[in-house]
């Protein structure tokens, strides 16, 4: 499928090395003011080019909005985008053409369609994934209005990691690091391995955690449309994301339950006759209960693997099955870690707000 959502829906479209990526929100709100100047800068967090630990493809990323906003507001109807490609370098490809590159989607993309393009793998490359960023933005415009907020961070490399507990770190340091951390000494020897790595012409995966506070209680459908199961397709939707868990997750395999108990405190009465509202002390389960949010902040980790395509010779076989050695050419980033941040918020973002919109359709 090409597009995401219930009620707040993004249909993307394009390839690595075609002419344009775009896409088309439907069911953005009505009302809420474009910030031109926070979308552009959403998408520098994720273009290439941006650093020497990624990839040298240089694109400007310029965001075209064709619909749905008018006087800097949104209309309601639906919002269409593209971003033109201006620096495909698709000869780094001819050799791609008859042979299939291991873990990659050359060979599951050929048995499905009956044909690929081999052209940074068209419609599987990771360049797609700036329309959901796009889409991200108009939905992060949109949480502000609410009060919610969505931070992620790279929070390991490789074995460089740093503690579970995201409430031991200062967030707004995030973005002062080419990588991505904010944990200064944790960045420096994460984009020390990382420079490594790509000297090496290999590559390195690492696990992306996500925080997000000022979540209402209730959001989330009973069975099948719990909000965890949600955020966890909308994360392994993600290019290279393997893995996906929240709360204390794997973690809490080894605990007894009464470890892991989220109590309860009444919040203090400022009327008489008010019913207290209650409060967690603790969240081991990552803001989420039964499948819907219980008020406390979310939080989940995205492991990533490492890029498949090396700068160094690896044995593959041709698309007659003959055996052959890939020596890989082109632009290719040693870790996706720093460039996927930002696109962890963005499907986190529209997930929520998919979530609160759906919750509404509930409450006469």
């Amino acid at each position: 499928m090409n597009t995401f959502g219930n009620i707040f829906r993004l249909t993307t479209f394009g390839e690595s090395h075609g002419v344009a990526v775009g896409g088309i929100i439907d069911g953005m709100p009505a009302g809420i003011a474009v910030d031109m100047p926070f979308l552009q800068s959403e998408m520098a967090r994720r273009r290439p080019g941006q650093s020497a630990i990624t990839t040298g493809r240089s694109e400007a990323d310029h965001v075209e909005l064709l619909s749905g906003v008018f006087e800097g507001t949104t209309t309601g109807t639906p919002i269409a985008f593209e971003v033109r490609n201006t620096n495909q370098q698709s000869s780094d490809y001819d050799a791609l053409r008859d042979l299939y590159r291991p873990s990659h989607a050359d060979y599951t993309y050929q048995q499905k369609y009956g044909l690929r393009d081999h052209r940074g793998g068209g419609r599987s490359s990771a360049r797609e994934t700036l329309s959901r960023v796009v889409g991200g933005a108009f939905a992060k415009m949109a949480l502000r209005t609410l009060g919610i907020d969505i931070k992620a961070y790279t929070s390991q490399v490789g074995d460089i990691c740093l503690d579970n507990d995201w409430t031991k770190y200062d967030l707004t340091l995030i973005e002062t690091n080419a990588v991505r951390c904010p944990d200064a000494e944790k960045a420096a020897q994460m984009e020390h391995l990382i420079h490594q790595v790509k000297t090496e012409g290999d590559t390195i995966g690492g696990v992306i955690t996500c925080v997000i506070q000022g979540v209402p209680a209730g959001l989330g459908e009973p069975v099948f449309g719990r909000l965890n199961a949600a955020l966890g397709a909308a994360m392994l939707s993600i290019n290279a994301c393997k893995g996906f868990e929240y709360g204390l997750g794997f973690a809490q395999c080894g605990c007894r339950g009464s470890e892991m108990m989220d109590p309860f405190l009444p919040a203090s009465v400022v009327e008489e006759g008010v019913v207290p509202q209650l409060k967690t002390t603790a969240n081991h389960s990552g803001g989420i209960q039964g499948g819907i949010s219980n008020g406390a902040t979310i939080y989940f980790r995205c492991a990533f693997k490492p890029v498949a395509t090396l700068l160094r010779p690896i044995d593959t076989v041709t698309c007659e099955g003959k055996a052959t050695t890939l020596q890989a050419r082109g632009r290719h980033d040693p870790c996706v870690l720093p460039r996927a941040v930002p696109i962890v918020e963005a499907m986190a973002a529209m997930t929520i707000l998919d979530y609160y919109l759906l919750n509404k359709t509930i409450h006469i």
